[in-house]
């Protein structure tokens, strides 16, 4: 279907509204990655199984995998979400609806912030929400462009070697990616590099989907219904993250394998 230009310059394809499944389920792929991840990190917490090594072979690059592949799927939501507002309302005063959106964000991740500490489950500094809320604001200017946000990946991910290489006398810095020694939060994602993984999805973006739909070719799987769970879970990813761990703690003590102490 062509691409309709309105009186208001709008571009309004049905292409630019709908959305895409694929996005939705391999949302829901890392969200179940997330979860599962999570509960190995249970088990080893309350010691059911306290040999369990998360930091170094296949969890630590599956946690790396999950972590890169939900990151990077925002980078691609957000150009699909700038083209959708775009075709609707043009991009006059759009921005704005960033900006609150990635500050809503972030103010959950400064919930998550309080939390952790009130109940004493360690310390989240600058974590996931922080980063998708500072993402959503920081990466409007580059939402229309292609090749720039490949470089700039390439710039944060030669960034991040270096960084992690260098250590502070102060946590005021973890944002940019500059720890003290010792450094462990329960969750942890910095601009620098964790920023140029969201600039690579808006290539991605880009690159694979436009304004007249898709640039590849893909068969209809939305109606398995495996792919439509995933894609109910890939929708209410917000959601899952806030509340899964509390889930999973309950149903973890209700089942007699760890002792909250209540």
């Amino acid at each position: 279907m062509p691409a309709v230009q309105s009186a208001a310059g709008r571009i309004t394809p049905r292409q630019a509204i709908q959305r895409f499944w694929e996005v939705d389920a391999l949302r829901g792929v890392a969200i179940v990655m997330m979860v599962i991840f999570h509960l190995m990190w249970d088990l080893w917490a309350f010691r059911v199984l306290p040999d369990v090594v998360l930091w170094a072979g296949f969890w630590k690059y599956f946690q790396r995998t999950t972590a890169t592949l939900f990151i990077m799927l925002v980078g691609v939501s957000l150009t699909l979400s700038y083209r959708r507002a775009a075709a609707k309302q043009g991009t006059d005063g759009l921005y704005l609806k960033f900006l609150i959106r990635g500050l809503r964000i972030f103010g959950l991740g400064m919930v998550v912030t309080v939390a952790t500490r009130l109940f004493g489950m360690g310390f989240v500094d600058f974590g996931v929400l922080h980063l998708i809320g500072f993402s959503i604001a920081a990466a409007y200017p580059f939402l229309r462009y292609r090749w720039p946000n490949l470089v700039l990946w390439a710039v944060f991910f030669a960034a991040g070697h270096f960084v992690q290489q260098q250590h502070v006398d102060t946590r005021w810095l973890v944002w940019l990616g500059w720890t003290p020694i010792p450094y462990l939060p329960v969750d942890f994602f910095p601009i620098i590099p964790w920023f140029g993984v969201v600039l690579l999805g808006v290539f991605l973006g880009n690159t694979l989907y436009s304004q007249n739909g898709r640039a590849f070719f893909l068969p209809d799987l939305s109606t398995w219904l495996p792919v439509r769970l995933l894609e109910l879970l890939g929708r209410r990813s917000l959601i899952i993250y806030l509340v899964h761990q509390p889930i999973l703690l309950a149903l973890l003590a209700l089942f007699g394998l760890i002792d909250l102490g209540l």
